[in-house]
C-alpha cells in the first residue's frame, strides 16, 4: 500500500465532496460527474492495455465536474483540487494541463483558509495565482459552514 498516495486520494474526494455538496446547496446550479471513473468505469479497468492509453489518457484528465446553471446559460467544466498550502507554482501547472485539452474550464481550490475559483485562463495569466469565490456562486454562509466542516478533518501532511 502507498500510503501517501491513498492519503491524497482522500483529500481530493473530500474537496470533491465538498465542492458538489456546496454548489447542490446552493441551489443555482445542476451538478454532474464527469471523471473518467464516473463516465466510464467499463473502460476504466482496461487503462493497462497499450491500445487503450491514448484514449484513455484524454478522458483520464477529463476536469471533475460539469456546473450547468440551472437557467441553462452557463456550463463550466470543473477542476475540483485540495492544496494546502497553495503554491502559485503548482496550480499554474494544474491549470496549463488542464487548458492542453479542456478550454476553457475551470479551477476549484478547497484549502484550510477558503475556497478559491477562477477560469484556468485567468489562473494561467495570474502565474498560478487564484482569487477566492466570489458570493454570487456560493452564499458565504454557506461556504463558511462548509469549510468548517473541511477543517474538521485532519489533512495535513
Amino acid at each position: 500500500m502507498d500510503a501517501k498516495f491513498i492519503k491524497h486520494l482522500i483529500k481530493g474526494k473530500i474537496a470533491e465532496i465538498i465542492f458538489e455538496q456546496m454548489f447542490r446547496e446552493s441551489g443555482k446550479y445542476t451538478i454532474l460527474h464527469s471523471g473518467y471513473e464516473y463516465t466510464l468505469p467499463e473502460l476504466a479497468q482496461y487503462q493497462h492495455l497499450t491500445e487503450v492509453k491514448a484514449v484513455i489518457e484524454n478522458i483520464k484528465n477529463a476536469p471533475d465536474f460539469v456546473l450547468i446553471s440551472q437557467d441553462k446559460k452557463e456550463v463550466h467544466l470543473v477542476e475540483v483540487k485540495y492544496r494546502d498550502p497553495r503554491r502559485p507554482e503548482d496550480l499554474k501547472e494544474i491549470v496549463g494541463k488542464t487548458l492542453e485539452i479542456w478550454n476553457p474550464s475551470w479551477l476549484f481550490v478547497a484549502s484550510p483558509d477558503g475556497f478559491f475559483f477562477e477560469p484556468c485562463n485567468t489562473v494561467l495569466r495570474n502565474n498560478g495565482n487564484i482569487e477566492r469565490m466570489y458570493a454570487r456562486w456560493v452564499d458565504p454562509k454557506i461556504q463558511e459552514e462548509y469549510l468548517k466542516l473541511l477543517n474538521q478533518f485532519e489533512l495535513k501532511g
